[in-house]
């Protein structure tokens, strides 16, 4: 799976991504072409690097990171190149001058991390054998020209064509045919260092990549998370970015909250607009960013690693396909189902499932979905408005109204009984009063 395919999930991932300033197109293209790992390994490593990059953002001058980040402007996407070169296709003066500016651009980049003792975090091969073939004359300018010191002959011609301006015509052709030779002799030389060309481009991809996400986790103050082998997964002081950006804007703040999961599920109730969705949200956010190395928005988290991360929330109404809501959601819970009987690790986080049908037929569905899902060795959170006998389920609830004010933090509760808190959540909105007096009155008559 990569990033690209996941980037438009409801979560927010987008949110996050735009966020990153990234100083290339090429490595925002490289980083949305980057598989979710999903070996311990691979995650390790990556957090790794990054623990270095944040190190180093915290340590540096903002000087020095301007110059640093200038110079990462100027790596471009030269991958047709580099294949031209690598299939040994004489490359053109345009393509030799990206080599050329590649070479001496990473020699630069890595003269800069060295001053910080971080050039082996990331390691740029060194190009000098490359830089000595395209510049022979030794200036250091990324410019590329057929120079004279190429070819005595070359040379002695253009002498005699500035010598003899009636010839010039002649004496081009005759050039010409050095100069195609010379730009197949440099192809020839470069071609043995094409490997280390093209690790070089990706290196300084993933200097801007990490320079990026470093910067964001010190912005944003989001966590390193450490990996949990026991499948379960803990959040301390948990929040979405995105939420929390748009709070702070409008002069609110966000409230945290703790949670933690495992292989049997976890249901979570509250009232409408108790920030149960947010919390889903927020916990496929930060597997998606676990599994592509990000920072965690949180104070401290332990996750598990997933093989697939199945996200199912909203209105799920597909035109294209002709479904209604209501299929287009089974259709894709009964996904969530067969995944559940492979032999993957699974984290399933289904949102309000069956909300679009009539509560008798929608409160059977859901508890019969939490005894399907429970005998499944998978890791399940789920919300509900309706009320369920959560049998084997870890059941949460969104703390509701405390003190007059909607307090979002999760407690413990025995059962899966949904609190009554509609009409004070409508009341603290500010909605009529004579209709929501009026529907008090009713609600008391049905007790």
């Amino acid at each position: 799976m990569q990033l690209k395919n996941v980037i438009e999930s409801p979560c927010g991932l987008r949110f996050m991504l735009d966020g990153l300033d990234l100083q290339s197109g090429f490595a925002r293209r490289w980083l949305l072409d980057t598989e979710m790992m999903t070996s311990e390994i691979e995650i390790v490593d990556s957090y790794d690097v990054l623990r270095k990059f944040v190190d180093f953002v915290r340590s540096i001058e903002p000087s020095f990171l301007n110059t640093l980040l200038f110079k990462l402007q100027g790596v471009k996407d030269i991958r047709t190149t580099v294949k031209n070169l690598r299939q040994q296709s004489t490359l053109d003066d345009i393509e030799l001058f990206e080599v050329k500016h590649l070479a001496i651009l990473s020699t630069e980049v890595v003269k800069l991390l060295k001053e910080h003792n971080i050039d082996k975090a990331i390691k740029i091969p060194m190009l000098d054998e490359v830089i000595t073939i395209l510049d022979p004359d030794g200036m250091k300018i990324a410019t590329f020209y057929i120079y004279d010191s190429y070819c005595e002959q070359l040379k002695d011609l253009r002498i005699q064509m500035r010598k003899n301006p009636s010839q010039q015509d002649e004496l081009l052709i005759e050039a010409a045919e050095i100069e195609d030779g010379v730009r197949r002799d440099l192809t020839q030389k470069l071609h043995s260092h094409v490997d280390d060309i093209e690790r070089a481009l990706i290196a300084l991809a993933k200097i801007d990549i990490s320079v990026a996400k470093a910067r964001q986790m010190v912005e944003q103050e989001l966590c390193f998370p450490s990996i949990s082998n026991d499948g379960s997964s803990c959040y301390t002081a948990l929040f979405h970015p995105q939420v929390k950006d748009a709070l702070i804007r409008a002069g609110k703040k966000f409230q945290p909250v703790n949670i933690s999961f495992a292989y049997w599920p976890t249901l979570i109730t509250g009232a409408n607009m108790g920030g149960k969705t947010v919390v889903l949200k927020t916990l496929t956010l930060c597997q998606y960013l676990f599994q592509f190395g990000f920072g965690i928005p949180a104070s401290e988290a332990s996750i598990a690693i997933k093989d697939e991360i199945m996200f199912c929330i909203g209105d799920e109404q597909s035109i294209e396909r002709g479904l209604s809501s209501f299929a287009a959601e089974m259709k894709n819970i009964d996904a969530v189902i067969k995944a559940s009987r492979e032999n993957r690790r699974i984290l399933a986080l289904i949102d309000e499932p069956a909300r679009t049908t009539n509560p008798t037929e929608g409160t059977a569905l859901v508890q019969a979905l939490l005894k399907v899902l429970s005998t499944k060795h998978m890791s399940l959170v789920m919300t509900t408005h309706y009320d369920i006998e959560p049998g084997t389920a870890h059941c949460l609830r969104v703390k509701g109204f405390d003190n007059g004010s909607m307090n979002y933090s999760l407690v413990e509760v025995a059962g899966g009984e949904v609190p009554q808190e509609a009409l004070n959540v409508a009341q603290s909105l500010g909605i009529d009063p004579e209709w929501i007096g009026l529907a008090r009155s009713e609600l008391e008559m049905t007790k």
